[in-house]
């Protein structure tokens, strides 16, 4: 499996692919080796809609949808620009990725659907995906009657995991938050809580993204827990590690026990990455905490 930070589409990003180019190709030799591959559509798609009171917002137009057809699996809306211009422009861009055939999670047309994994079975496993938003406006949120992202409540987290590894019978599950404080290099003490908490209730690996810098890594119970992924395609930032992003990738073998390697991003100023190559061990030594 593949796991790529933050895609914003919108801006600089969205001319390149408007013009024919294709933001992704510099790792296409790991998303063609990728048996399922995943990222955070930080934000909406869509033609209109109501603009929050927010300092930035972002609407991607929808020409953007084949090319992320072409290299992700399945995509999360779990974040806090999913809902920059109102929840009808939310659903609206629900209903382009299904028309799209690209199937999303972490968000949907109500609080049920938002807080469904990803399921698909491949070489064997049955595995499940589950997107998380745990940064303000908490008005993106889905309710009952209300279209929006899953919120990241402890309880309904450890429900949720726990219901897609005994109901669902998923033999792994992996959560994907997007959490945490911007620009800042390590993990605060609620992202290592709520980690924790989703291991403990049953998941197998955690892949965090949001801060726009990637963060520590920790390992409770064997089980690796990525705090960020930093930036992968997002225009607007002019620091080092701010255009600095990992693809993480998870390989589980026929015991689902899990390897694991990362490769280097840097964000051009369009925003788009550049292979970097490989994290040595001496590398992700000290960053492991």
């Amino acid at each position: 499996m593949l796991f790529v930070g933050d895609i914003m589409l919108d801006e600089l990003p969205g001319k390149v692919i408007a013009k024919g180019n294709n933001p992704f190709a510099a790792f296409h030799k790991q998303f063609k080796q990728a048996d399922l591959s995943f990222g955070n559509l930080e934000c909406v798609v869509g033609f209109a809609g109501k603009k929050e009171d927010k300092p930035f917002t972002f609407l991607a137009h929808p020409r953007v949808l084949k090319t992320l057809k072409s290299h992700f699996s399945a995509v999360s809306v779990a974040n806090n620009h999913s809902g920059d211009f109102g929840p009808k422009a939310f659903e609206t861009m629900l209903g382009l990725l299904e028309r799209a055939k690209i199937p999303y999670f972490g968000g949907g047309r109500n609080l049920r659907s938002a807080h469904a994994p990803y399921v698909v079975e491949k070489n064997g496993h049955k595995i499940a995906i589950l997107g998380y938003n745990n940064f303000l406006p908490r008005s993106f949120e889905a309710l009952e009657d209300r279209p929006g992202v899953a919120w990241a409540d402890a309880d309904q987290v450890a429900f949720d995991i726990r219901n897609a590894k005994e109901k669902l019978g998923a033999d792994i599950v992996i959560t994907y938050p997007h959490w945490g404080w911007e620009h800042e290099p390590l993990a605060s003490k609620h992202q290592e809580e709520l980690a924790r908490l989703m291991i403990d209730a049953g998941a197998d690996a955690v892949v965090g993204g949001h801060p726009h810098v990637t963060q520590n890594i920790d390992i409770y119970k064997g089980k690796p827990i990525f705090y960020s992924l930093g930036n992968f395609v997002f225009n607007g930032f002019d620091t080092e590690e701010s255009q600095t992003g990992w693809a993480l990738e998870l390989v589980f073998d026929s015991n689902q026990q899990i390897t694991w390697t990362i490769h280097v991003a840097k964000l051009d100023k369009n925003g788009v990455p550049r292979y970097a190559g490989i994290l040595t061990k001496q590398e992700i030594d000290k960053i492991l905490r």
